[in-house]
């Protein structure tokens, strides 16, 4: 009986157990720095002008603020021209009645809230935050998310691999003189030989199954994240690959957006006039950064 359960207890101890992989490993690409630089200017430079059909969920707030709320999934048309001229309008869905109207050059924004009757124009720089989160949306976020800037030849640009289970990637972070913010310049050394300060510009990355760009973070002064705009299921259309979804997060402005593309048409000419928004008679016109600080719209 000794033996028995000696014998038992031997087989208890060596009992493995084999988990069968959902799928076979995905083999992952290699590319060099110069190679992701190459793609991903490719990329930046191949669409000029677009005309999308979409979808748009916003939401608004935080965990941290307590103020989570899931906005309705809108129905919309996203116009870009480059090097900054966009247009969104927002509708819900079947009656196809507009939400918001909004349109910035890259100077200045301009916003139509017909339920509010309401008519905003400020500076597109103009970044404060409201006590209500979807009043800090600007047509100008999205135009950085669909339009790409590309690398300039002479900044610093360092590579890394990460990963975040299960998926693995190249990061691309570029760099610019702490001094300069919101352009990427390289640096002169100083009197003394010592480089100037440096600040992270924006992080591309890399999804290793197939090099496409999957995320792009960019930062404000002092290290401050200003968006972090994540891109999945690119697809063709017609000449041109872009993302069909699309999902801006800007903590500053304590929102997210999230884009689904339905239909797009890209490098199309587009009439100035269709980027041309004016105030409807009888709305109330609130001049955003002028407005005493208890009304902000």
């Amino acid at each position: 009986m000794a033996l028995a359960g000696a014998f038992v207890w031997g087989c208890a101890m060596s009992q493995t157990t084999v988990t069968r992989p959902a799928g076979a490993p995905v083999p992952l690409q290699i590319a060099t720095k110069g190679d992701l630089i190459g793609l991903y200017d490719r990329q930046a430079d191949a669409i000029d002008s677009l005309n999308a059909s979409v979808t748009m969920t916003l939401t608004a707030g935080s965990a941290y603020t307590g103020v989570i709320k899931q906005y309705h999934q809108v129905t919309g048309f996203i116009l870009a021209q480059k090097p900054s001229s966009i247009r969104v309008i927002g509708q819900a869905p079947v009656v196809g009645t507009n939400i918001f109207d909004m349109e910035s050059d890259g100077q200045t924004f301009n916003i139509f809230i017909p339920s509010q009757n309401k008519f905003l124009t400020g500076p597109a720089n103009l970044e404060r935050p409201s006590a209500k989160p979807i009043e800090n949306l600007r047509p100008q976020h999205l135009t950085s998310a669909v339009f790409w800037d590309a690398i300039p030849d002479d900044v610093p640009v360092l590579i890394e691999e990460a990963r975040e289970a299960p998926s693995q990637y190249y990061v691309l972070t570029v760099v610019r003189l702490a001094s300069e913010a919101g352009t990427e310049t390289n640096a002169p050394e100083n009197s003394t030989g010592n480089a100037k300060n440096w600040e992270i510009a924006r992080k591309i990355w890399f999804d290793r199954s197939d090099l496409s760009v999957v995320r792009i973070q960019t930062y404000g002064p002092g290290g401050k994240l200003d968006s972090d705009v994540r891109y999945a299921g690119w697809d063709s259309f017609g000449a041109v690959k872009y993302s069909r979804q699309i999902s801006i997060n800007r903590p500053a402005g304590d929102y997210s957006l999230q884009i689904g593309v339905i239909k797009l048409t890209a490098n199309e000419s587009i009439s100035a006039d269709h980027f041309v928004l004016k105030q409807p008679p009888g709305t109330e016109l609130v001049r955003v950064g002028e407005e005493p600080e208890g009304a902000k719209p």
